[in-house]
């Protein structure tokens, strides 16, 4: 994959990959294959919430300083 993954695209080919496992679409064969893609991509999702949950709060708490400061 030559562009950068983002979260809304591994988010977007996850659910791909189940409605085709779902649906029986996928053979055996090839099962492993979107399994394994399928854990690559939950991975790196949930390290995408992580990390944006981590800025969430030093933001927020940057905020709370600052209003302290000021009062």
């Amino acid at each position: 994959m030559n562009e950068e993954l983002t979260y809304t695209a591994a988010f977007e080919e996850l659910q791909h990959i189940v409605n085709e496992i779902e649906q029986g679409d996928v053979t055996v064969d090839i099962l492993a294959e979107k399994v394994k893609r399928a854990s690559i991509l939950i991975a790196f999702c949930k390290k995408t919430l992580r990390t944006t949950e981590e800025d969430v709060k030093s933001i927020l708490q940057e905020l709370e300083q600052e209003k302290d400061h000021e009062a």
